[in-house]
């Protein structure tokens, strides 16, 4: 009996076994290259419901971080400052500006302003801010120099790799702890010592003297 199909079909099989495969690393990789905090939320600038300048406040006002964002040093999350942080200034600074209406409302009526969150921890991730501000980790480190930001953006990605790189390096991040919310800040350098040697050296004087030593290897350092 004649042979239905030519001889070549024998290797369809086998060519759509490649083909799938090929197929399904392109996609793993391609999933596993982009779909991570670095491509997803690196960037990330939405409009917030009141036009709030951190250049302007942070940067040429000099506001410290903690006067907005008061539970920085004794709490596990930061917090978005209530109305009454912004009226404290604004019943007499550009009392009348009309960028500041849902201020004012929000003030006259009760009702929280609803921010937009930019920084989120997923819920599967266990970051405790008090514990990094209290020993010597500075804002910038995760937030970037917001004080030159006119809209905050997600400036850095926060993956797993993100946080490990510190863990395991935390004398490239470590400053005295006044320094903490000066985000342009630099350790004094010694004759002939560039700024990472001098922020190398005094980490490394700071993870002894306090005892820092952060997981690396316990995933319920984080995962909890």
């Amino acid at each position: 009996m004649a042979n239905i199909f030519p001889r070549s079909s024998n290797w369809i099989p086998l060519k759509l076994i490649v083909i799938l495969a090929v197929l399904g690393g392109a996609v793993s990789s391609g999933m596993w290259y982009y779909f991570t905090p670095k491509y997803t939320r690196v960037g990330y600038a939405p409009v917030q419901p009141v036009p709030f300048s951190h250049k302007i406040h942070a940067g040429q006002l000099g506001m410290d971080c903690r006067y907005c964002h008061s539970f920085v040093e004794t709490a596990a999350h930061s917090n978005i400052p209530t109305t009454q942080v912004c009226m404290n200034c604004h019943t007499q600074v550009q009392a009348a500006n009309p960028k500041l209406a849902a201020v004012r409302e929000s003030w006259q009526t009760g009702k929280p302003i609803q921010w937009i969150q930019i920084h989120k921890t997923p819920d599967y991730v266990y970051f405790n801010h008090a514990a990094h501000v209290n020993r010597g980790v500075s804002c910038v480190e995760c937030h970037g120099r917001v004080d030159k930001m006119e809209v905050v953006e997600h400036a850095k990605s926060h993956s797993m790799d993100f946080c490990l790189t510190c863990h395991r390096n935390p004398e490239t991040a470590l400053r005295p702890v006044a320094e903490v919310t000066h985000l342009g800040w630099e350790p004094a350098t010694k004759e002939g010592e560039s700024v990472t040697e001098a922020q190398t050296r005094l980490g490394t004087e700071l993870k002894a003297a306090w005892k820092i030593n952060p997981p690396d290897k316990n995933c319920a350092g984080c995962h909890r």
